[in-house]
């Protein structure tokens, strides 16, 4: 049922901030760990095709088991933090949880796996229990075989290839002692034949390639420099009198099922100045029955750099042929690195989540350029709001950064979302946002101070080049009056400065190299670049080119800054902080046009959790942390007042309030009759004058109560959100968020009968995949019908006229912005 009611659109997320979380299929498929799931993206279609959700912690490592024919692998293994290590298997076009390993007594920070000729597959995984376990899986079962203890110390990483002219595994593991293992599995269980010195720093990554009957072992290391070792198989046992005058390369030995194995170390790779993260091979290629390995090893450095390293076709020597990364910037090094199967493009993945891929241009010879790729939140979304228009989304995050969503319309159909700006980079956790007309918002993080910030003009090029929407049209608006060009921050401050015109012409004409004059003038601001984009542009450019300046600071509160709401008629905001008495609780009121302080609003004890304005800006609801919740109505302006001014009009008490715990969130229905709370005590209620038809608010003598049953949604209800568009059958449409994740739509109709139930009917509910695996933090509605980015939305319309399409975007606490499409016809 929820399949065809409920439709995945758009999830924004990225890495996990660990080494070995990302892995690229031969079907053109990237699987990465994002939160606790187990993302799978396609980079031609640049959108997320499926979550897979089974950890109960953050997935640290995931890695396709590579087939021995070069086939599309058919399985998928992670490990994670919840100590488990999970197998997924391809079943008809879906992936499920096969297997689930259960053993280890620590984070799961490294797995591999490689297909046997029985038919079983092989695993290995590494845990930070200082154990490395192998596990055997067929037809749905899977067993531990072996555990290897490495006493006080931990591996890295692990790598399992076959020994060349047999189906015997090998093993490498590379640890924090700057040695590397191989193990081979004799007599069934795997044991250790020789260790390989030369490292100066832990071991960061191993990985195997078969080449010519022969396997080559990449090394990587956080002493800047990649090793390649070369196991060849020893016809005899040589003399070991070397000619005299001979150079001859240290050979290490040993015998497996009959053969003698021979490992010397082929080249040392220097080039990067940080440590070495990542390494991987080029794929094999299968070409007319057999298997080719092209010579070409990539790596990644925390120098913020990528190689591409191979032998030189007339001697042999390793050199580099390809170097690609970030100049500039804050940012930490990328973390690991992966190359597409047919060695075009290349992908690494950064310290804060961000994806970085480069492609060989087909027109010009040896080019690599930048693409485009997905990005999200690298840590806690906790909340979002729609333009005016519903034409983008920004979202902030406890990763200190607001980020701004744009449907981006490719080849005249195809519509996928993208983030074309971060207005905000913070030194503080964003808490929360609330947008004020089209091209400006106010945002609050863990400090005492609301931030203001306004669009400049190069965003609203931008944006009209991306979404396909008119410039003129846009400028002319009254949002679009007096931007500047773009923002750029100080060197030692967190404000965004504007940067106007007359600036950057001032910026063009500074000489070059030039005497530094003052200590302003040696610690440059991040200069703002205008750019031109008619695509997304890559992470460096969002980092330093898509700021909006900040216009405004508000001073006020006494803590941390938990919630914020703005009038649909742009007029007022209202702001309010962590509070555990009664005179930090507060709501503060805003004017929206000369941000000053018009009022404080005193009712609540506690935190105020969340508000919202009426869809006519009459009242002002809140709810909060001591379980009841206030109503705020908008007095008539006087003669002499031009500023609005809000009196309280009713409020529910300990003793009639419902709710008996922490109310969550709140919501407006589009018609002002009715306002929904949803709490802790995993109620859902609708409130409103009972039995009238009456807005809430026009009539002083009828009390505001419950207009609904109680609705146990049976977890705690975090987030509420009504639908703007009241359905054809005059019910309105509710989405509830819930603590485990799920989202539930209901359906709600006004009835006499309070106590029967049959008010409320739950109309679909997000999957498995859809559904987030932490706390849904937001919840929030498209303003207007039809789907963001479709040109003609009167296509989204039923015969009846009535639209056929709504769209709701959530925020989790999984890292990930998700937006929905419902079909309001299926309910």
């Amino acid at each position: 049922m929820a399949a065809s009611v409920l439709q995945t659109c758009h999830v924004a997320c990225c890495a996990n901030r660990t080494p070995h979380v990302l892995s690229w299929s031969r079907r053109d498929l990237i699987a990465f760990g994002t939160c606790n799931s187990v993302a799978l993206y396609d980079p031609q279609e640049i959108k997320i095709i499926e979550l897979l959700n089974k950890h109960t912690g953050r997935v640290n490592a995931v890695q396709w088991v590579h087939r021995e024919d070069c086939g599309p692998e058919k399985q998928l293994v992670s490990g994670g933090s919840d100590n488990a290590v999970i197998l997924w298997e391809e079943r008809d076009g879906k992936y499920t949880s096969s297997a689930v390993c259960s053993g280890h007594s620590g984070p799961v920070c490294a797995v591999d796996g490689v297909s046997l000729a029985s038919g079983q597959s092989l695993l290995a995984s590494a845990s930070s229990d200082s154990t490395v376990k192998l596990w055997t899986y067929s037809s749905g079962e899977a067993e531990c075989l072996q555990t290897i203890s490495f006493g006080s110390g931990f591996m890295m990483d692990v790598s399992l290839a076959l020994l060349p002219g047999s189906e015997v595994p090998v093993l490498a593991c590379g640890g924090d002692d700057s040695k590397v293992y191989l193990y081979v599995q004799l007599s069934g269980q795997f044991q250790k034949v020789l260790t390989l010195q030369g490292h100066e720093d832990w071991v960061r990554g191993v990985e195997w390639a078969a080449n010519d009957g022969e396997l080559l072992l990449a090394s990587c290391s956080q002493d800047c420099l990649i090793r390649v070792w070369r196991l060849v198989v020893k016809c005899a046992p040589q003399s070991e009198m070397a000619a005299e005058g001979d150079i001859k390369m240290k050979e290490d030995v040993f015998e497996a099922k009959g053969n003698v194995y021979a490992v010397t170390l082929e080249t040392v790779l220097a080039g990067h100045e940080n440590w070495v993260y990542g390494i991987h091979w080029q794929p094999p290629v299968n070409k007319g029955g057999s298997v080719e390995q092209p010579l070409s090893l990539l790596s990644a450095s925390m120098d913020k750099t990528m190689i591409l390293w191979g032998p030189e076709d007339s001697s042999g020597v390793w050199v580099e042929k390809v170097r690609v990364g970030e100049v500039g910037g804050n940012t930490l090094g990328f973390f690991g690195c992966q190359m597409s199967p047919d060695g075009s493009k290349i992908l690494a993945h950064a310290f804060h989540g961000a994806l970085h891929l480069w492609y060989k241009d087909q027109g010009q010879q040896g080019e690599w350029s930048p693409g485009v790729v997905l990005s999200g939140h690298f840590n806690a979304v906790q909340d979002l709001s729609w333009d005016p228009e519903g034409e983008f989304l920004l979202s902030v995050g406890s990763d200190q950064t607001t980020r701004l969503f744009v449907p981006w319309r490719r080849n005249c159909s195809q519509v996928t979302w993208h983030e074309i700006s971060r207005p905000q980079i913070h030194g503080y956790d964003m808490q929360c946002l609330a947008t004020v007309g089209r091209f400006q918002f106010v945002s609050g993080a863990d400090e005492k101070v609301l931030r203001v910030f306004r669009a400049p003009r190069n965003f609203v090029e931008n944006f009209a080049n991306i979404a396909g929407t008119s410039l003129e049209k846009l400028m002319a608006s009254t949002d679009a009056a007096g931007l500047p060009e773009g923002a750029s921050t100080p060197a030692l401050g967190l404000s965004n400065k504007a940067v106007f015109q007359g600036d950057l012409a001032i910026q063009n004409t500074q000489v070059e190299g030039e005497n530094f004059n003052s200590v302003s003038d040696q610690y440059k601001e991040s200069y703002f670049h205008p750019l031109s984009l008619t695509e997304p542009p890559p992470e460096d450019h969002l980092l330093q080119n898509t700021l909006w300046p900040e216009v405004q600071k508000l001073y006020g509160h006494g803590f941390e800054m938990f919630c914020l709401a703005s009038d649909s008629s742009r007029t007022v905001v209202a702001s309010a902080c962590k509070a555990s008495k009664a005179e930090h609780a507060a709501i503060l009121l805003w004017s929206a046009s000369s941000w000053k302080q018009l009022q404080a609003l005193p009712c609540h004890s506690l935190t105020v959790t969340q508000m919202a304005f009426s869809q006519d800006g009459r009242l002002l609801l809140a709810v909060s942390r001591d379980r009841t919740w206030s109503l705020w109505r908008r007095e008539d302006p006087g003669a002499d007042s031009s500023e609005p001014r809000f009196s309280l009009y009713t409020h529910s008490t300990k003793d009639s309030a419902v709710h008996t715990r922490i109310i969550w969130s709140c919501d407006w229905s589009p018609d002002n009759k009715y306002f929904v709370t949803s709490s802790r005590d995993k109620k859902v209620i609708m409130w409103g004058h009972r039995g009238s038809e009456d807005c809430v608010g026009k009539n002083n003598s009828t009390v505001v109560s419950p207009c609904s049953s109680v609705l146990d949604v049976g977890d705690s209800a975090t987030a509420v959100a009504i639908c703007p568009l009241i359905l054809s059958d005059q019910s309105y449409l509710l989405a509830v968020g819930l603590e485990s994740g799920r989202i539930v739509l209901y359906k709600w109709r006004p009835m006499e009968d309070l106590y029967s139930g049959s008010d409320w009917s739950k109309c679909a509910e997000t999957d498995a995949s859809q559904s987030h695996t932490l706390v849904v933090k937001r919840l929030r509605w498209r303003p207007r019908a039809g789907q963001a980015g479709q040109r003609d939305e009167s296509e989204c319309q039923s015969k009846s006229g009535h639209p056929a399409w709504v769209q709701l975007a959530s925020a989790g606490a999984d890292h990930a912005v998700k937006i929905f499409s419902i079909n309001t016809l299926t309910l």
